[in-house]
């Protein structure tokens, strides 16, 4: 009896053991590491660009900021010549250098410039944090709330900061902006507050009601924007068809925009969020970064970019 009982002692205390190395890897994954992804796309650092991450002093954080830009080949040596901006907004777990690190935007860059598929152009991805940080437990509050103004950093600051250490194209028609998953919802809640800066927007399987309440919702704002401004819109979309949620909801604001008369272009894609396939996470926002900058590339070219 006493060795059946030092047996299921010892069964009890390996499997207690075990558990508890489970829970030590996964959180290390998530929280150290970031939840990577198991098989990421190929990172292929084009020499053709460079990645800088800059800051500035943010009125509207009471804090220093960062964003990562990388310019256009031969901007240097073009000193005459000024370019079309794009913001990119990354999702939750995330900061200004994912598109950089984790989504292979310099080799997207690559094959759009060499099929002319995208005019040369400056793109910023901002750290779009709140004060709470980074953290796989909640997504960044785009707007301006309790944990800080987000809403007035990247719709506001961050374009003055831009326009004053680069040569932009100022007209809002050459400015756009848009975002992977929480990054698709902030890029829409934001720049639809700020016509006045952007005209062009993308979404990657996001979303378009924050859980914030209506007053973030772009599937509300919009409705409330005058017909006239609706004409200047031009917005891209896609959801990944295994994000159930999201992509309902980026159905029902393409059918918003549908119904408001916005020119949009609207995709359903396999895969979505995950952490291994080829069509979902990180290879999913590298697969169809190429459909978005594309989306935006020929808006430039019918506002008269070359």
């Amino acid at each position: 009896m006493r060795k059946d009982m030092m047996k299921v002692k010892q069964i009890l205390w390996i499997g207690t053991t075990l558990i508890g190395v489970l829970m030590a890897l996964i959180y290390w994954y998530v929280f150290v590491a970031g939840a990577p992804q198991l098989d990421a796309p190929t990172i292929v650092q084009s020499k053709n660009f460079s990645f800088q991450v800059e800051t500035f002093n943010s009125t509207a954080m009471g804090a220093p900021r960062r964003y990562g830009v990388i310019l256009p080949p031969n901007y240097e040596k073009q000193p005459q010549q000024s370019y079309p901006v794009i913001f990119l907004l990354h999702g939750g777990h995330d900061d200004e250098r994912a598109f950089y690190d984790k989504y292979g935007l310099t080799s997207v860059l690559d094959q759009l410039y060499r099929k002319g598929q995208l005019s040369p152009a400056i793109l910023i991805s901002p750290d779009g944090n709140d004060n709470r940080g980074s953290s796989p437990i909640w997504d960044p509050q785009y707007f301006d709330g309790p944990n800080g103004n987000v809403g007035t950093l990247i719709g506001v600051e961050l374009p003055q900061v831009i326009k004053s250490r680069y040569r932009t194209l100022n007209d809002p028609k050459y400015w756009a902006i848009g975002g992977v998953s929480s990054g698709g919802w902030g890029a829409y809640n934001i720049g639809l507050r700020h016509l006045n800066t952007f005209h062009i927007f993308f979404s990657h399987t996001g979303y378009f009601t924050d859980s914030s309440g209506t007053k973030n919702s772009p599937n509300q704002f919009i409705r409330q924007i005058p017909r006239t401004q609706l004409q200047i819109i031009r917005a891209y979309l896609d959801g990944g068809q295994s994000d159930t949620d999201l992509l309902a909801s980026t159905q029902q604001f393409h059918q918003t925009l549908n119904h408001l008369g916005v020119a949009n272009e609207f995709h359903a894609f396999p895969g979505g969020h995950g952490l291994t396939g080829a069509d979902y996470g990180w290879n999913y926002f590298h697969k169809h970064l190429v459909d978005s900058l594309s989306y935006v590339g020929r808006q430039f070219k019918q506002a008269g970019v070359r």
